[in-house]
């Protein structure tokens, strides 16, 4: 009887373990979409750009008018550049110039993996450099959830944006990984996590050091808007204002009532569109005196 129970416990922790490993493997595997053949409401003018240390990054550029400045949109995990397309419309009623990409692994962008925005970052370092050679003239702002933000955050080169707006962004990937096996395990979740960062560690070859946004915020010398929701379970409240004291002046917060971890934009609609715009216009516009 003890000999078959044995036996039973061992092979459930074996599915545990094969389970989970397989889970790390889908996570980080790649999520192409021909989104290129789509069209839109509005016209986007396709653009390929060409980057030094890795793919070449797909997107669409909306021209707005000159002086009102120019934004870049990076999507969340497992996404492409369609999920911002709502953003983009209102900003391009606003007047902004819009760049939205795919990340690597997304969309039309190739890659292998997605590395939780260590080597997205590379794709934003290189549409930045984009956007500097193209609106010469235009001050240069980005906006990014999830995995769009943390892709701004890592960044390795000096963005110099003259303004950031990040959504929905973890501190840590510990913190990361550890809320979503809470939300699919429960509170057995948590004794998951050191095989998870493991296997995650394996399937990159990159050190999971490398991958907390909190570690780098400081780093960015850009008036900073955070914005995450009340009821967000991926990324806490109080996992968003640690990341908040981190960062330098000057900053805001904005935490969503009812948000969980989704669009921003599609919740809290006409609001978000008023800070957002508020935001972006403060430190992007130019004044007439600037023209």
């Amino acid at each position: 009887m003890l000999h078959k129970l044995f036996f039973q416990i061992l092979a459930f922790i074996i599915a545990i373990i094969l389970g989970i490993f397989t889970i790390g493997a889908v996570l980080t595997a790649s999520a192409p979409t021909a989104v290129g053949i789509l069209t839109t409401d509005f016209p986007v003018e396709s653009v390929q750009i060409p980057a030094a240390n890795g793919p070449t990054v797909h997107g669409w550029m909306i021209y707005g008018k000159p002086g009102n400045g120019v934004v870049l949109l990076a999507h969340s995990m497992r996404s492409n550049r369609v999920e911002m397309l709502s953003r983009a419309r209102f900003l391009k009623d606003q007047g902004f110039s819009v760049l939205l990409i795919d990340l690597q692994a997304h969309g039309e962008t190739a890659g292998n993996h997605i590395t939780f925005g260590l080597h997205e970052s590379r794709n934003v370092e290189a549409a930045v450099t984009f956007l500097r050679k193209t609106f010469p003239t235009e001050r240069i702002g980005a906006l990014g959830t999830s995995l769009g933000a943390a892709a701004i955050v890592l960044a390795k080169q000096e963005l110099r944006l003259n303004a950031v707006i990040l959504e929905s962004l973890h501190p840590t990937i510990e913190e990361a990984v550890e809320n979503r096996l809470k939300l699919h395990f429960g509170d057995y979740g948590s004794l998951l996590l050191p095989l998870m960062l493991w296997q995650l560690s394996f399937h990159l070859d990159i050190s999971m050091d490398e991958l907390s946004p909190i570690f780098r915020i400081n780093n960015l010398h850009s008036p900073l808007l955070f914005i995450s929701g009340t009821d967000d379970m991926h990324t806490t409240q109080l996992e968003t204002k640690r990341l908040f004291e981190a960062a330098r002046t000057p900053k805001d917060l904005w935490i969503v009532p009812g948000a969980k971890h989704f669009n921003m934009h599609t919740y809290a609609g006409r609001e978000y569109e008023q800070r957002v715009n508020a935001f972006l216009s403060k430190y992007l516009r130019k004044h007439d005196d600037e023209q």
